[in-house]
């Protein structure tokens, strides 16, 4: 049997975790993209903090660091941060948390009118009843590459059209 495996935390909590002004901005965020708790955001803060530390290193390399850059430009490119032609180093540090959180299949359900509010779009992906090039995908936090945005459905027929309250006449 053994004890069970410790997995590795994905996200960093704050230097100062009882800072008013952060956690007035933080829950802003929460709310604008139907997080469930601040760690999720923190989890994409963290995606975002790797993704501007390989900039600022290529960016020291100068020349040499070059190649690379395309690389992690074209990564974004896939996932649809930046655009590959007129994206530079430069831009890659000014992304912000807000394009990554935009990328979420939670975010492009509601988006793309497959569910009324955010909460329903989390509650759809998580029961099952979305599907991205024919894959259940049960993780609101995916990041939806380009390639796939356009493939996203429902795997099983549901009705999101409005429900009457009980007592209403038709």
């Amino acid at each position: 049997m053994g004890d069970p495996r410790r997995l590795k935390t994905k996200y960093e909590t704050p230097k100062k975790l009882w800072d008013a002004g952060r956690i007035a901005e933080e829950s802003k965020l929460v709310e604008e993209f139907g997080l469930k708790s601040m760690r999720e955001l923190w989890k994409s803060q963290a995606e975002l903090k790797k993704i501007r530390r390989q900039a600022r290193i290529l960016l020291s390399k100068g020349q040499a660091g070059k190649a690379r850059a395309d690389e992690l430009i074209s990564k974004l490119a896939r996932l649809g941060i930046a655009t590959k032609d007129s994206t530079t180093l430069d831009d890659v540090l000014a992304i912000s948390v807000n394009d990554i959180l935009a990328r979420r299949l939670e975010t492009q359900v509601f988006k793309r009118g497959m569910a009324r509010t955010l909460k329903q779009s989390r509650q759809l992906i998580t029961h099952g009843f979305i599907s991205v090039a024919g894959r259940k995908l049960s993780a609101p936090g995916y990041l939806v590459p380009v390639s796939e945005e356009n493939l996203l459905s429902y795997r099983k027929a549901i009705d999101i059209g409005d429900v009457k309250k009980e007592g209403e006449s038709a």
